[in-house]
Formats: C-alpha cells, sequence, structure tokens
C-alpha cells in the first residue's frame, strides 16, 4: 500500500465563524453532518456511521479557528483538520479541512468530504 499524503480541501460557506466553530468542535454539532453519533468521552471522540466505529483525539482546537483530530487507529503522522478561514478585506468565511490519503484514496475521501460539506451547509443553512 502507498504512503498516505497530505492533501487540502477549501469550501466557502455562508456563516459566521462562531456558528460554524460549534459545527466542527462540538459532538452536537458534529452529530448534525459529520457523523450519526458523537460521543465524547476521557478525552476521545467515538465517531458513529451506520455499524462503523472510529475514535479520535482531539490535538488541538483554537477556539472559533480550528480543531485538529488524530484517528486512533490511524498512521502517526496523520490527522484531520477543520479550520475557519475569514478573509480580512471581504469578511468571506471559507472552511479549509487538511487530510491524509493514499493516492488510491485521495478521490474517494475528497468525494466523501465533499457530500459532508454539502450536509454541513443544508444543515447550516447556508
Amino acid at each position: 500500500m502507498s504512503e498516505k499524503k497530505k492533501f487540502t480541501l477549501e469550501y466557502e460557506l455562508r456563516s459566521s465563524p462562531r456558528i460554524l466553530f460549534s459545527f466542527i468542535s462540538e459532538p452536537n454539532g458534529l452529530s448534525q453532518w459529520f457523523a450519526d453519533d458523537v460521543v465524547y468521552r476521557d478525552q476521545t471522540y467515538t465517531f458513529t456511521w451506520d455499524d462503523e466505529v472510529q475514535k479520535a483525539k482531539l490535538l488541538s482546537v483554537k477556539e472559533n479557528k480550528l480543531v485538529k483530530f488524530k484517528w486512533l487507529d490511524d498512521e502517526p503522522h496523520c490527522y484531520f483538520e477543520m479550520e475557519i478561514v475569514q478573509d480580512e478585506l471581504t469578511n468571506d468565511v471559507a472552511l479549509s479541512i487538511t487530510d491524509f490519503a493514499t493516492d488510491e484514496t485521495r478521490t474517494e475521501k475528497t468525494k466523501i468530504w465533499d457530500n459532508s460539506i454539502t450536509y454541513l451547509l443544508s444543515v447550516i443553512g447556508a
């Protein structure tokens, strides 16, 4: 299997950073668009999709700015990060996603993020 490489996606959203931050950092917000269920206990987030369960550790958080998670069963250098980017001139808000994938799974992972962000847009009404 080939090595996982970092990639970044950016999505323009019509939302305030404060509102968007609750959707990317809080279990209740994440369970509305990212996973079917999200539970936070003992410094670990448990994400559930249908019958699949994955656990992640929160590596860092910056209020109204970013969250960075590490899947517990992933390679040591891999993580996924959701960062709120606001243009200083126009105040446009975007969500920048950093993730890791092999060359073989990059297209699939991008589609998963595209679908998730489309769902997030419908949830926040942006």
